[in-house]
């Protein structure tokens, strides 16, 4: 059996908010460099797994000898987007996080797989698209082996909470 058969992928729960808030810190600093406001993180975490309309958490496991060595080694965020033109729904994924000492071992091969199953097995969802951050080569080489396709729509935003920061290409 190889690492890879060991993973479940399963809906997140409150007891994974502690876990979910860590991932989600983590990989803010590692992908954008910004630290994040846990308390208001946590408030927004806990308030997807409350309300299931605003998404839901997935996360893997690691399963090993016996249930107490279960380890929770991955996470994304399915949000939704209602198409007019499809007349369903695209789920995004978002909140993507895979604890380093678990890279390149399968880990979000493994969920990515379980969501795209999943929402082809549903009649309401016309497709699966995700953002990345531009600079982040390693996340495209991976969502590229997945069979994701880079769109042909650029992002546009106004954020009130978290504002852009200054990189070495803006202009002063």
């Amino acid at each position: 059996m190889t690492v890879i058969d060991h993973f479940i992928v399963r809906p997140a729960t409150l007891e994974d908010i502690e876990t979910l808030t860590e991932f989600s810190v983590a990989m803010a600093l590692e992908t954008e460099q910004r630290t994040l406001d846990r308390p208001r993180l946590r408030r927004g975490t806990q308030a997807v797994i409350d309300q299931p309309e605003r998404g839901q958490y997935f996360v893997t496991d690691l399963r090993q000898k016996t249930q107490a060595d279960t380890v929770t080694v991955g996470q994304l965020l399915i949000t939704y987007e209602w198409s007019d033109w499809r007349n369903a729904r695209f789920w995004w994924i978002q909140s993507v996080y895979v604890h380093p000492a678990w890279r390149r071992k399968g880990v979000y091969h493994r969920m990515h797989r379980t969501i795209i199953d999943l929402a082809q097995s549903r009649g309401d969802v016309c497709g699966v698209r995700l953002y990345v951050e531009e600079s982040n080569t390693v996340a495209k080489q991976v969502y590229g082996r997945v069979g994701l396709a880079r769109s042909t729509y650029e992002m546009y935003e106004t954020d009130f909470v978290l504002p852009k920061t200054p990189t070495s290409d803006s202009k002063a």
